[in-house]
Parts: structure tokens; C-alpha cells; sequence
């Protein structure tokens, strides 16, 4: 046997790995998939190459596991010809260029407020805001009230110190521009300490919740 001959056999027995081979379109398909495109663009009659493309997709709605819309696999399989694959495609569908899909997310502007009072959350000062807009009363002195007591609350647990109501009243009225001024003798807030303690009480409830999970 000639050498060329053992090479000959030797290069069949080898397999043929994925490195050697041309690089898939979409590696999530396959190249078995890629392969069925490959012979579908390789048929020259328009109408057998049609059917073919219908099977192609065909297979690939029954080998995916996650529900992808049909004019999407359509997309997919004319990015895996080329954006050469000439068919009569289904009704209503218009063969279109991936990259013409990825348009770049309109950029969403950062929010205009301030950092300095971040311990106390962006949505307080849209409660706030609304606070600003009620009439003067009962019921805006309530929520006053409630929005006051939050923002001790989360002043205490976001930096773990104690903090007087004065401090509260004063971010307060300027949080809403001072259209909201409170004195200390109108007002009592909850007590540092209790809120601590909540927090705490609440923190070992949900441990002991987990624990009697795992058991």
C-alpha cells in the first residue's frame, strides 16, 4: 500500500471538528440545521427549493424548546443563507436583515435629583410633591405625618446613626422647596430606637423562616 494510500484512509477514519469547519451563522441552531440551509440554497428549481425551506423551518419549530414567533425563525433562516435565499416566503412576510432589527435602544437619560438625600429613596420626594399639592387639612397633615416618620425611618436604618426630628423637619422643608416647615413642638416622630429594634425583630423573623425551610 503507498503512502498516499494510508494517508488517504487515515483522513477518513480522523473526524472533522467544528474548528475545521465553516463558521455557523447562528451556533444555536446547529450545523445540522446550517447544513439543511446550505442544501436547501444549493437547489437550483425555485419551487422545490421552497418546499425545502418550509421543512427547514418545520424542523426547527419541533427541535426548539422555547416558543420563537414564526416570522422570527424566517429571519433567522434567511441570515443563515446569506440574505441569499430566493423563495416565495409565507403571506404577509418581507425577508429583513438582522442588523436592520438592531437598532440601537434610545439612551435613557439619568434622573435629575439630588444624591445628597439618597437615603431617604427618589419616591419620597414624589410623595412629597403630592403632599404640596393638597389643600391645606386634616388629610395633608396626616400624610405629612406619615412621609415625616418614613424619612426618620429610613434615615436610621440607611446610616445606622440616630437622628433628631429636627434633622427630619429641615430636609423636609427642603425637599419641598419650604413649602412644608414643621416645628418640633408640633410633631413627634417615632423613636430612633424603637425603629432599630423593628428592624431587628424583623430581620430574625425572616431567618427563622429560612431555617424552617431548610428543615
Amino acid at each position: 500500500m503507498t503512502n498516499n494510500a494510508q494517508e488517504e484512509i487515515r483522513d477518513r477514519r480522523l473526524p472533522e471538528y467544528n474548528t475545521e469547519q465553516k463558521q455557523l451563522a447562528l451556533p444555536g441552531y446547529g450545523r445540522n440545521i446550517q447544513n439543511m440551509v446550505d442544501y436547501c440554497m444549493s437547489i437550483k428549481d425555485r419551487d422545490e427549493r421552497t418546499r425545502c425551506a418550509y421543512s427547514i423551518i418545520s424542523t426547527i419549530e419541533k427541535l426548539r424548546e422555547v416558543n420563537i414567533p414564526n416570522h422570527t425563525l424566517w429571519d433567522h433562516l434567511y441570515f443563515m443563507s446569506g440574505y441569499q435565499l430566493d423563495i416565495d416566503y409565507p403571506n404577509g412576510y418581507q425577508p429583513v436583515k438582522i442588523e436592520a432589527l438592531q437598532t440601537a435602544p434610545k439612551q435613557i437619560p439619568y434622573p435629575q435629583k439630588s444624591f445628597r438625600f439618597r437615603h431617604y429613596g427618589f419616591n419620597i420626594q414624589e410623595i412629597i410633591e403630592k403632599a404640596i399639592e393638597m389643600e391645606p387639612g386634616q388629610e395633608r397633615d396626616l400624610l405629612v405625618f406619615q412621609i415625616a416618620n418614613q424619612m426618620k425611618r429610613s434615615y436610621v436604618l440607611f446610616n445606622k446613626d440616630s437622628v433628631t426630628d429636627v434633622k427630619i423637619f429641615d430636609d423636609l422643608r427642603e425637599l419641598s422647596r419650604g413649602q412644608i416647615e414643621i416645628h418640633a413642638e408640633d410633631m413627634q416622630l417615632l423613636d430612633a430606637q424603637k425603629i432599630k429594634a423593628a428592624a431587628a425583630a424583623v430581620k430574625n423573623e425572616n431567618k427563622q423562616g429560612k431555617k424552617k425551610k431548610k428543615k
